[in-house]
């Protein structure tokens, strides 16, 4: 039998979105914990149910491995007299650290020439380690929120009602407040509770299976996936995809179990995503299709218990289903009672933010905005623009979102199709939401990319502007999700449009709301917007110095600053680049030690590599000014590599700062007018050549 360490915190119900990353964040602190303390080990997995987080690491050393610690004592000016014998500074430190002073060591540190002792440190055993570090590990899981529970000194996520912790299957021992640590687990609390004692990781595993626990997460979906499908078949259909949902389910049962419901077809005439909504959000319920995707008047609950009678299992759920869907059509027939753009008024009661105002005031705003760019971008959607960005909160304040806020933008686009809006406009409000979140589609419709980027730079702006800057991990107002929203959709629609420029214009619609300098929050809301762009990018496999060498230069025009990026990096996989950034770097180097002007004078020089290199200048200048006014980056670039071996030339042949001051303005020149030809599309000097 391998070493192992099997380690069990028994819970009351943890929710389910706070298990993933706990289970993730333990593997890392005790991978960082056992590093640290010089114990080896394999492999750690980390497993959990809502009742229970698990951790178990296979081929654990039997002890730290030995190390050798310096210790440093007195001063060599203090440890020796004159006559180089060792002082009462010298033998008391070696007395103190158990050595003779002839086993003193001189060293070298920052402060000087010092006395030192290496002693050999022993390691533990690895129980031992194990017994005092685990109950501190045990408390710095991180969890979204944590609490002190009765009159337990622990704070912690839920309650903890039991500890199995063993190594190399012997217990090991500690102390949480009333609980102590033995090898004792227990099984599914109303199938099985009875406690079982664990010999190994294996003995566990089939312990807790026979007991109805599915302690393992991966399997555990599994399982879900090939009970739904199986159900969803069973009345033909197919179950609708819904990650989000499955993963949820997954870890709110330990030993899943599925009925099928039947919902009134009636119900069907509600929108698609109302029903939906209903069933997952609140009941968790998978929804049914048929294989052209259409709704099924079907759901499936998965149980964390087998039914002793499924039939009134599925009577409950169909009940509480039923009167979900009830109050969803009471609130779809109200909500009509109200034409749709009647609603907008009503906006002037919901306050966005205490600062900003309500979100009447905010729709004002930024429907100003969506004209303009609508009008900058594409003029002809002018109209439809204006109506969406009207329009586009007015479902905030009817019963269906206020009752399923995640319909928000949903409804929206329902209601204004069932009051008469053209069908782009509606499309516009529901896409105005869009990303959502990261990896989330796009809007698809210009309209609606117009009004979000509106909707979310309002927001960021009028933040910024009141001092809701985001701090850490602390953004309320969602702040970088907003800006990567505008990010992505300016990338991917390539809008021509210049950052600065919106920014100023939205100040400027804030007028009266924001209390700090507009100067300030322009230059905070530019860079915030540079370093979401420049980790977007990076994310995308992006090397950091290609970024760097356009984004600090280039940078308001974001879809422009992405071509460039695009043709830099793919001309950094020719051969001729290296060679031709190294000599880009050695001329910044030296124009940043001087200040050129003038022009270049040809009578002047005294090399033939110099005409050389302003002939082949001359020659491509024009035609690679007229490729970067076309975008057509990558083309100005291969044609500028053709430089590369007239700039070297010039290099190998003559030197640029010599004394005559003519000649060395000259070449000065040279190398300026070659450097501003890159520089029209980025810094090269910022280029990692090494």
């Amino acid at each position: 039998m391998s070493k192992e360490l099997l380690l069990e915190i028994g819970t009351e119900e943890i929710p389910s979105g706070f298990v993933p990353k706990a289970l993730k964040d333990m593997k890392e602190l005790i991978e960082k914990e056992l590093k640290n303390l010089r114990i080896g080990f394999g492999e750690i997995k980390t497993l959990g149910t809502p009742r229970r987080l698990v951790l178990y690491i296979d081929h654990m050393s039997d002890k730290q491995e030995d190390t050798y610690v310096e210790i440093i004592g007195p001063s060599k000016k203090v440890a020796f007299d004159e006559n180089g014998d060792p002082t009462k500074a010298a033998i008391g430190f070696a007395r103190a650290q158990g050595v003779n002073p002839s086993d003193l060591q001189q060293v070298s540190i920052l402060k000087g020439e010092y006395l030192a002792v290496r002693k050999k440190e022993m390691g533990n055993d690895t129980k031992g380690v194990l017994s005092s570090i685990l109950p501190e590990f045990i408390t710095s899981i991180p969890f979204p929120k944590s609490m002190r529970w009765g009159d337990s000194s622990i704070r912690f996520v839920r309650p903890i009602h039991w500890i199995l912790c063993m190594f190399n299957g012997e217990i090991v021992p500690f102390k949480m407040d009333n609980t102590e640590s033995g090898n004792q687990s227990f099984g599914h609390r109303f199938m099985k509770p009875d406690p079982f004692k664990v010999q190994d990781f294996n003995h566990y595993i089939q312990r807790l299976r026979d007991a109805y626990v599915i302690i393992d997460p991966i399997e555990r979906k599994e399982k879900i996936k090939e009970i739904i499908s199986h159900s969803a078949t069973a009345v033909s259909g197919k179950v609708l995809k819904d990650d989000d949902l499955l993963d949820n389910v997954t870890y709110l049962v330990e030993y899943p179990t599925a009925i099928v419901g039947r919902f009134e077809e009636g119900f069907l005439n509600l929108p698609r995503e109302v029903l939906i909504s209903s069933m997952r959000e609140h009941q968790k319920y998978f929804s049914i299709v048929d294989d052209a995707d259409g709704l099924l008047p079907y759901f499936i609950a998965v149980n964390n218990t087998l039914a002793k009678d499924p039939e009134i299992v599925v009577s409950g759920n169909e009940r509480v289903l039923k009167a979900r869907l009830s109050d969803a059509r009471f609130f779809f027939k109200e909500d009509q009672k109200i034409h749709f753009s009647e609603r907008v008024h009503h906006l002037k009661e919901i306050v966005f933010q205490s600062e900003l105002g309500t979100f009447y005031e905010k729709v004002m705003r930024f429907q100003k905005m969506a004209e303009y760019l609508a009008l900058e971008i594409m003029p002809e959607l002018k109209e439809t623009t204006k109506k969406a960005a009207l329009l586009c909160k007015a479902d905030l304040t009817s019963g269906m979102v206020g009752e399923f806020p995640k319909l928000q933008g949903v409804m929206g686009r329902e209601y204004a199709l069932l009051s008469g809006e053209a069908v782009e406009v509606a499309t516009a409000i529901y896409e105005h939401y869009l990303p959502r979140f990261a990896g989330d589609v796009l809007p698809s419709t210009h309209a609606g990319a117009f009004v979000s980027i509106a909707d979310k730079l309002d927001t960021v702006v009028g933040c910024f502007g009141v001092g809701l800057v985001p701090t850490g991990t602390s953004d309320p107002y969602a702040l970088r999700r907003q800006a990567l929203g505008i990010i992505n959709i300016v990338l991917d629609k390539k809008y021509p449009i210049s950052l600065k420029k919106l920014i100023e214009r939205n100040i400027e619609y804030l007028n009266g709301k924001i209390s700090r300098d507009p100067v300030m929050v322009k230059e905070g809301v530019l860079e915030f917007f540079r370093l979401r762009l420049q980790h977007q990018l990076t994310s995308q496999g992006y090397p950091y110095d290609t970024i760097d060498a356009v984004l600090s230069l280039y940078f308001d025009d974001m879809a422009d600053s992405f071509e460039r990026i695009k043709a830099l990096q793919e001309l950094k996989n020719q051969p001729d680049f290296k060679p031709l950034a190294i000599a880009f770097k050695r001329a910044s180097n030296i124009l940043s030690q001087s200040h050129p002007g003038g022009e270049v004078v040809p009578s002047l020089f005294q090399d033939s590599v110099e005409n050389t290199l302003l002939e082949a200048y001359k020659e491509i200048e024009g035609y690679v000014v007229k490729l970067i006014s076309k975008k057509r980056y990558l083309e100005a670039l291969i044609k500028m590599v053709q430089l590369r071996k007239p700039v070297d030339d010039f290099f190998d042949n003559v030197m640029v700062m010599v004394e005559d001051d003519k000649t060395r303005e000259n070449r000065l020149a040279i190398l300026a007018e070659i450097s501003g030809l890159f520089l029209k599309i980025g810094d090269f000097s910022k280029i990692v050549t090494e």
